[in-house]
């Protein structure tokens, strides 16, 4: 009786702390998943599945969007490291195009839950849209990478996974900035777009352009 008061008193006190929150489940294997690029004009979709220890507590770790692009580096090491289990998919533009950015963001979570080497018992999900996972049990958070610590480590593997696969294809096609803007819709990316056309790593079903043209590449 002792230890669980002195657990729940800690956990009390984690949470006023304004630290983000280790589980909303102590009894059930929990993973977190988020996604990362849903509105970006090009590159895929990418979402991360992320089950952490319950006793995981980190004075840093947030939304990845709150984040330097260093100090989510530093973070995916120390997330892989301390994850119990974790996977990041991919989803590509032509599937974004065939299937809407909606599903496709659904299905590349699904891919890593998927990919998970131990099954969870429940599941968190940032957001308020997600397809019931198998028999599995999940819960929907808006703002749920700034609440929970598992989602948190989900949003910041998706980003730095798919920021490294933009800085990738940036070589390919370095006309379109995507080592800057990372496939989103800033005026110089468009610009880009305008002149030099689209690839196929772009997005066809997206509004490419403020009045959409015809654009083959």
């Amino acid at each position: 009786m002792r230890s669980i008061y002195l657990l729940n008193l800690q956990y009390l006190i984690l949470c006023l702390s304004g630290m983000l929150k280790s589980y909303m489940y102590h009894n059930l294997i929990e993973a977190g998943c988020d996604e990362a690029g849903r509105g970006c004009l090009a590159g895929p979709v990418v979402a991360a599945a992320v089950i952490l220890p319950k006793n995981f507590k980190h004075p840093v770790l947030n939304d990845s969007k709150q984040l330097s692009a260093k100090t989510r580096e530093a973070l995916r090491k120390e997330i892989i490291e301390a994850a119990i289990a974790w996977k990041v998919a991919f989803v590509n533009s032509s599937e974004i195009d065939e299937m809407n950015i909606l599903r496709a963001s659904i299905k590349a979570m699904h891919l890593a839950l998927d990919g998970l080497k131990k099954v969870p018992q429940f599941i968190l999900v940032d957001g308020n849209r997600f397809y019931p996972y198998k028999n599995i049990d999940h819960k929907t958070v808006i703002k749920g990478d700034s609440i929970y610590f598992s989602i948190a480590a989900a949003s910041v593997l998706a980003k730095t996974f798919r920021d490294e696969y933009m800085d990738m294809i940036h070589s390919e096609f370095p006309q379109y900035g995507w080592d800057r803007n990372k496939g989103y819709a800033t005026a110089a990316h468009r610009d880009a777009i305008k002149k030099y056309g689209i690839t196929d790593y772009h997005r066809r079903s997206f509004t490419l352009l403020d009045t959409q043209l015809d654009l083959d590449f």
